[in-house]
């Protein structure tokens, strides 16, 4: 297990600015409806949320992964702000407009930062949607509240999420690959996005946002994964969308574990993606979001060769 010793943090105010500058662009250029933008304050340091649809209900709140924050979502917010109350969050730890200034070296101390978010914005009944290292935020958050006596994460959905197999080098070798290949002109780096199967590099916005975010130095937490007693004692609704290429962990092997330890999960292989289903399938996930818990609406096909349990 790797633990922080410090906050992370941008390596200069300038840094910091120049990334906010790109932020801000990017934002503008992406968020498909207006934006009401607040700032909560948790045990662990500022945490920036963006907001869209009905003004009340039950939320659905988005965790980006590693190097993510809002706006990584962006292409979900106007499909689930239809008809949800979206709340967009930028991690503590990773680049965004959030500023932590406590250390979070434990899994409690993740969860408890972001159920202090739920608090903060009177969530009493959560829809979490975590994306890889987002999911583990979305799940230690659920333990923590069963923990505590307490509720407000009420369904969990992880797409390719993090925790259910240890990380591993043919996981850092896609993330590098995908890193440099960032670093090439737009024409060539479309090119190399089927090469290294990362469908991220296709989206120039994000792209630039992640080129900015090479001056923030990331000090996370990375804890082994799930033992099978953890998994079974989530007792929320959860369902689980896995890349059939993900590079993240054996996409087959983790299905056949939850299959076995957790058969009322839903859990789904999404055809043709990698680790970086969000972009790579993101109708398909937005609808697996809106209709989950409960039975899918009449005319939504299942991919082919998924794993569904319900």
């Amino acid at each position: 297990m790797r633990i922080p010793d410090r906050p992370s943090a941008f390596t200069s105010d300038s840094a910091r600015d120049k990334y906010y500058a790109v932020y801000d662009r990017v934002l503008g250029e992406l968020w498909p409806v207006p934006v009401d933008a607040i700032d909560v304050e948790t045990r662990a340091g500022s945490v920036r949320i963006h907001r869209a649809g009905p003004a009340e209900g039950d939320p659905v709140v988005l965790v980006a992964g590693a190097g993510g924050n809002a706006l990584t979502w962006h292409r979900y917010i106007e499909p689930l702000a239809r008809t949800r109350l979206v709340l967009a969050v930028d991690p503590l730890g990773e680049p965004g407009r959030s500023v932590q200034r406590r250390t979070l070296a434990t899994s409690a101390e993740v969860g408890g930062w972001f159920t202090d978010v739920l608090a903060a914005v009177g969530a009493e009944r959560a829809h979490v949607a975590g994306f890889s290292s987002g999911g583990l935020t979305a799940v230690w958050a659920a333990v923590e509240q069963q923990l505590g006596g307490g509720g407000r994460v009420a369904a969990l959905t992880l797409v390719d999420p993090g925790g259910f197999a240890p990380i591993t080098g043919r996981f850092v070798r896609w993330a590098a690959a995908g890193a440099i290949a960032s670093m090439l002109p737009r024409r060539l780096r479309h090119r190399m996005a089927g090469v290294v199967d990362n469908g991220l590099l296709r989206e120039d916005g994000l792209v630039s946002l992640m080129r900015a975010g090479w001056s923030f130095r990331r000090r996370v937490l990375i804890p082994p994964a799930y033992t099978d007693e953890q998994i079974r004692e989530l007792s929320v609704p959860v369902q689980v969308l896995l890349g059939a290429r993900s590079t993240l962990h054996d996409a087959q092997a983790v299905a056949a574990r939850l299959a076995d330890i957790a058969p009322s999960w839903r859990v789904e292989i999404v055809p043709g993606t990698g680790h970086s289903l969000p972009v790579e399938a993101p109708d398909l996930v937005a609808e697996r979001i809106l209709t989950f818990p409960g039975q899918a609406r009449p005319g939504i096909a299942t991919p082919k060769h998924s794993t569904d349990n319900r």
